[in-house]
């Protein structure tokens, strides 16, 4: 008996035992974190507000007084100075490296011995009017050397000679109206646009297609002087000595225009000048609007349309040639400018990430300037120097971020975007398979007015996140966030509440991450009001008058608007490489590819009969996106009920969520230009800022009407959709769950 009881007993102890067990384990089961880390989220949340604090207007204001002390185009060695002190500074602050990566690139500069000029001559070439050599020179730079005269980088040499046509600016619409409306064929003659509204590229590829033989630019007042302010010094707007240097070419994504698709090292095989990508043909100069007057004051013609017509004192006749009593004369271009290959270097700097050092998020904005960059690009430039001081000091007080931090300061923008290229191109197989996210960090304002935000539709919600948490610039809105700021200044102008957010186009170093190869991208900069102010870009882009004392004086006189954009930046990429859960929102993305689809499709619908008649239907565009759009919304679900503690997991979503944007990338391109990729985002073909939705099916219908082989143009829209379709549909289904 004694033996059964305590047989008994020890069954007993042996049930409470293991309930007790069960009960524990039950508790903690269902006590686990499902849908969050608080002790990360927590941590990495005061971190941030640390990291934006620290961020101070006088630094920025620092950082740019030392940056645009003297000239630094892309190939001299003041530029190349500078690059040797950002790293020096990086390594300070205590980035874990900092390295100069060179490449060997084509540049372009004007010939010092034979300047370049526009003439008008007379029957017997004597010169009876010269443009420039050179801008007036602002007070207290006088006696700086090594200031470019303005030029058009990568223009033909040649002096043509030739009547002079007025083509407005140059757009592919203005040519088309000049022929097919006005009759005039500019075959031969020389031809003049006001710039803005395009890329200058574009106005020189659509001169070149036209017949032309050179091509002039100039900047309108109307176009580069804002009502009411007076021209620098003693205000921000173009004086009418002021010209706009850029490059002219037409690389559509190449970089390098003789190593096109691979960096431009030493062992690297080159093409000839001859066979070069997206070289001009044709001589191109820009002068100001004062030599303009002298040009178009005699033009002879038509009167054009009033949408033709800028702000000079002149009728705007479109020419060919000059009136009467000047009939006689014509312009000749004496250009000059001679292309060679010339070392480079970007700076790269790198904070390593704890846990997962092989995933990246890189900020890099480019460094080289036309001459002293006062707002592009250093206003960007000094942003990224103090995302860099304050990354460091909060490194010093035991941080680091979750993942990699890539810091990079560009070389040779201005030439085509070639050091973010060539590094692209050196690094693309790393970098599709490890970068996260790029931010963009070029010229940080171009105007008074508001933020302004271009990015992929998944970097919607972390933008608005980081907003919230940086407090308005503005005088009066103390205890505002820019956020609303933003919100009240810039709402969307359809039925969503909420700031508005652009497409990225092109023309800065976001173009090979994003475009080419699929690395969600973004970049963010402070405004003019776009309602009101009609002037293109802002007003001494590009010219001699681009000074600190033109940021200090009047953009940005307490510089707590650079300090808001280096916070939005730096938040951004601070929540990017930090956060446990990659804060992309492919919801976002299926409500941007719903939008973009409908808008596509009216643009088809322009032309009901030829739909019928050629069996095209965006059925199939539709139905990928909805599908992409319930795969998204799954996804998401699927995220509030995700495991944070198990690292597989989480890396696995992760993974999902970065490799999206891949997922629109076609290794084909689009037709006719290979490096363009992206099949959801692409530059217009007709203008290289201009962000295009769905860019493959754009440029197929683009002036269809007039096509002279429907069937095959309408072929071609036919092909382009499917293509649209299966990328959107084949992205869906990399958000599905594993098989």
């Amino acid at each position: 008996m004694k033996t059964e009881s305590r047989l008994v007993q020890w069954i007993c102890w042996l049930i409470v035992i293991t309930s007790f067990f069960l009960t524990g384990f039950i508790i903690g089961w269902f006590a686990r974190p499902t849908s969050t880390d608080t002790s990360h989220d927590a941590g990495s949340r005061r971190h941030l507000r640390e990291f934006l604090d620290e961020m101070r207007p006088e630094n920025i204001r620092d950082h740019l007084r030392k940056f645009t002390r003297l000239p630094h185009l892309a190939g001299t060695e003041q530029n190349l100075k500078l690059a040797e002190q950002i790293k020096g500074e990086w390594l300070a602050y205590g980035l874990d490296s900092v390295e100069m990566v060179p490449y060997d690139v084509l540049l372009s500069y004007p010939n010092i011995s034979q300047p370049n000029y526009i003439s008008i001559v007379d029957q017997l070439g004597n010169e009876m009017f010269n443009t420039s050599l050179s801008e007036p020179v602002p007070e207290g730079y006088e006696n700086v050397s090594d200031i470019v005269p303005p030029y058009s980088a990568f223009s033909a040499q040649g002096q043509p000679v030739g009547d002079l046509v007025y083509v407005n600016y140059g757009r592919t619409e203005d040519f088309f109206q000049l022929e097919r409306e006005m009759g005039i064929n500019v075959t031969g003659k020389i031809v003049i646009v006001r710039y803005g509204n395009i890329f200058r590229g574009n106005k020189v590829k659509n001169a070149m297609l036209h017949g032309a033989s050179g091509i002039i630019m100039f900047s309108d007042p109307a176009d580069y002087c804002a009502p009411g302010v007076q021209p620098y010094p003693d205000g921000w707007n173009l004086p009418g000595g002021g010209a706009q240097r850029g490059n002219v070419l037409n690389l559509n994504g190449a970089g390098d225009p003789l190593t096109p698709g691979y960096p431009a090292k030493e062992y690297t095989y080159r093409y000839n000048l001859e066979e070069g990508v997206g070289l001009p043909k044709i001589p191109v100069h820009p002068i100001g609007y004062h030599d303009a007057i002298q040009l178009l004051k005699n033009m002879g013609g038509d009167i054009p349309p009033n949408n033709w017509k800028g702000a000079l004192n002149v009728s705007y006749r479109i020419g060919p040639g000059f009136t009467d009593g000047f009939s006689t004369q014509k312009v000749r271009m004496n250009i000059h400018t001679n292309n060679q290959v010339t070392r480079i270097y970007n700076v790269i700097g790198r904070l390593r990430g704890a846990v997962e050092p092989d995933r990246y998020v890189i900020l890099g904005g480019h460094r080289d300037a036309w001459v002293f960059g006062g707002i592009d690009p250093v206003t960007g430039a000094a942003v990224v120097h103090e995302s860099v001081r304050s990354a460091g000091k909060l490194l010093r007080k035991g941080w680091r971020p979750r993942r990699t931090i890539v810091f990079a300061s560009w070389d040779a923008e201005e030439f085509g975007l070639l050091g973010s290229t060539e590094w692209a191109e050196e690094n693309a197989k790393v970098l599709q398979q490890r970068a996260v996210a790029y931010i963009n960090a070029d010229s940080a304002i171009e105007g008074m007015y508001t933020l302004r935000i271009d990015c992929t539709p998944s970097l919607h919600t972390l933008v608005y996140d980081i907003t919230k948490q940086v407090s308005s610039p503005e005088e009066g809105e103390e205890g505002l966030s820019l956020y609303e700021s933003w919100h009240k200044r810039d709402n969307w102008t359809d039925d969503r509440d909420a700031p508005r957010i652009s497409k990225l186009g092109s023309g800065s170093d976001f173009e090979a991450y994003f475009i080419r190869l699929g690395i969600a991208a973004g970049r963010a900069r402070y405004t003019k009001n776009r309602k009101t102010e009609r002037y293109s870009s802002y007003p001494v882009y590009h010219s001699v008058y681009e000074t600190f004392e033109l940021v200090e004086r009047f953009y940005d006189p307490s510089f707590r608007k650079l300090r808001a954009v280096a916070q939005v930046r730096g938040g951004l990429i601070f929540l990017l490489a930090d956060s446990q859960l990659l804060p992309l929102d492919a919801n976002q993305y299926a409500g941007s590819l719903t939008k973009y689809a409908h808008t596509i499709a009216q643009l088809g619908q322009k032309h009901p009969d030829a739909l019928v008649k050629y069996g095209v239907s965006f059925d199939s565009l539709f139905s990928a996106v909805e599908n992409f759009t319930v795969a998204a919304r799954d996804f998401h679900e699927r995220l509030n009920t995700l495991d944070r503690t198990d690292p597989i997991q989480i890396r696995m979503v992760n993974d999902q969520l970065m490799y999206l944007e891949r997922a629109f990338v076609d290794p084909l391109g689009l037709p006719g230009r290979p490096f363009y990729r992206h099949v959801i985002f692409a530059p217009s073909s007709h203008n290289k800022y201009a962000g295009e939705s769905f860019p493959g099916i754009y440029d197929a219908l683009f002036d269809i009407e007039r096509t002279a082989n429907p069937k095959q143009a309408w072929d071609e829209v036919r092909r382009q959709i499917s293509i649209a379709a299966f990328t959107v549909q084949a992205a869906a289904m990399t958000l599905t769950p594993p098989a």
